[in-house]
């Protein structure tokens, strides 16, 4: 069946040769806002995420075709993970008569959480992001989560008489995907490496066992870093990573930050 663009008789511009003989290692689209659906605790949450998308494009060709990357998003109709992410990437590539190209979705996401003490539940957001990359015949996946929790300084409760300064900390990981690993996992690499994880919505027996909680536990920002990363390196299903934590200081104008990366 002869399509529309060749009944109308409509020039294809896009695949005109190009005599300046330089490649373009991407291009694409850029902030796409687009439905994206993930699983997460065992069931399949619906977001919204905001895609980058784009492919290499050859010395010999004039242009890419924008509009076949969100056909693309649009024929998402399933909950992405790690091998469908895989699969769909490859999908996008013959879609644009591409080698090589990245995909790019940043969103968020939620866990149900129940507090320490009452037992009360609400959710609690997360900032995720996929990042999906084939170069030289090579797919790479990279899972990233933002992870808020609360972190006490070690120094500050050695030092005083009573109490200690304590402070909101973010932690990102970022992970090369080997095997599904399940977005609360990554959370949990985290959470389980702070002073105290956080909670939305909390009693006062739940304020009481956090601020006790945290006290026990004093992490300096070099401390969150390194017990995330030992977590990460005992996980078979990590590849490559970069962790970042940064404190919000509590006593100062200013963050304290560290990094740790596994290449």
């Amino acid at each position: 069946m002869t399509n529309l663009t060749d009944a109308l008789h409509i020039p294809d511009t896009q695949s005109a040769p190009d005599g300046r003989h330089l490649i373009i290692q991407r291009v694409g689209v850029k902030d796409v806002r687009y439905p994206l659906q993930l699983n997460v605790a065992g069931a399949v949450q619906s977001t919204a995420a905001l895609w980058s998308l784009d492919v290499a494009l050859p010395a010999d060709k004039k242009g890419t075709h924008m509009s076949r990357f969100v056909a693309w998003l649009d024929a998402l109709d399933v909950p992405i993970d790690a091998p469908t992410l895989r699969s769909r990437h490859a999908t996008m590539l013959d879609k644009l008569g591409a080698d090589e190209g990245r995909i790019e979705a940043s969103f968020s996401f939620f866990l149900r959480k129940r507090a320490p003490v009452s037992g009360v539940q609400s959710l609690l957001d997360y900032q995720g992001r996929w990042i999906s990359e084939t170069r030289a015949g090579v797919t790479t996946l990279w899972a990233e989560v933002a992870v808020p929790v609360k972190s006490l300084c070690p120094c500050s409760k050695e030092i005083s008489d009573y109490g200690a300064h304590n402070q909101r900390s973010l932690v990102t990981i970022r992970v090369e995907v080997k095997d599904t690993l399940p977005w609360e996992q990554l959370v949990r690499f985290a959470e389980d490496a702070a002073s105290c994880e956080i909670w939305p919505m909390l009693k006062r027996a739940d304020e009481k066992w956090v601020t006790e909680r945290a006290y026990e536990n004093p992490k300096f920002v070099e401390d969150l870093v390194r017990d995330v990363a030992l977590a990460l390196n005992a996980d078979a299903r990590v590849g490559r990573y970069t962790v970042d934590v940064e404190n919000f200081e509590s006593i100062h104008n200013h963050s304290a930050y560290a990094r740790i990366e596994r290449n």
